[in-house]
């Protein structure tokens, strides 16, 4: 059963209870690393320079999202090396990712609402490429698309239930978005725990 938005941002909360501290240390870490070099390095050279460095550290991405999901798990402690995690797994997660992009990039061509509905579908992939270690990329993104039919729009609301939050860091010149990014992918990883729980329990019924 899929929790309430209210539901999982409070769970999000529990979670990041005492260890607030760690989570902004490692959003900081990778927003300067995976957003900030790169953008720094269009500037101060050619475009395509910084389009590859993030490009080549698309794993950072995986690294970043699953140290949420570790942390609802078992209460992992924030670590910056958990950021490289992909890297262990280095081909597997980059073609993942360069796929999602690819195939999103695709639908959008088609319309713009296509291709947003694809990217909620897609969501999921990089929690399934850690859960799910024996898929191939393409598979993983395919498993992502399953546990997504019926919960596109659930995604999409938990995700607008934040928009207060947005403004507000906004108007603090964007720091409390420090704060904003670690809640809202903790409440996605919360999220993700519930459609793989009705995923496998429906493949269970099957069986």
């Amino acid at each position: 059963m899929i929790r309430t938005a209210s539901e999982m941002r409070s769970a999000a909360r529990t979670a990041l209870s005492n260890k607030w501290g760690g989570a902004v240390v490692i959003t900081l870490v990778y927003e300067l690393v995976y957003g900030g070099v790169p953008i720094t390095v269009s500037f101060t050279s050619w475009e395509a320079l910084g389009n590859l460095y993030q490009l080549l550290l698309l794993p950072m991405v995986y690294g970043f999202v699953v140290a949420f999901l570790c942390n609802i798990r078992n209460g992992e402690v924030y670590r910056l090396e958990q950021l490289f995690d992909g890297f262990r797994d280095y081909w597997r997660v980059l073609l993942a990712n360069v796929l999602v992009g690819i195939y999103v990039f695709l639908w959008t061509l088609l319309l713009i609402v296509p291709g947003i509905i694809k990217a909620y579908s897609y969501a999921m992939t990089n929690y399934v490429l850690h859960d799910y270690p024996e898929l191939t990329s393409d598979s993983a993104i395919k498993r992502s698309m399953e546990m997504m039919k019926g919960h596109k729009f659930d995604l999409f609301y938990l995700q607008l239930t934040f928009i207060g939050w947005a403004l507000l860091s906004i108007l603090t010149l964007g720091i409390g978005f420090l704060w904003l990014i670690p809640y809202v992918q903790t409440a996605t990883a919360c999220f993700y725990e519930d459609v793989k729980a009705e995923y496998e329990s429906a493949l269970r019924q099957l069986a």
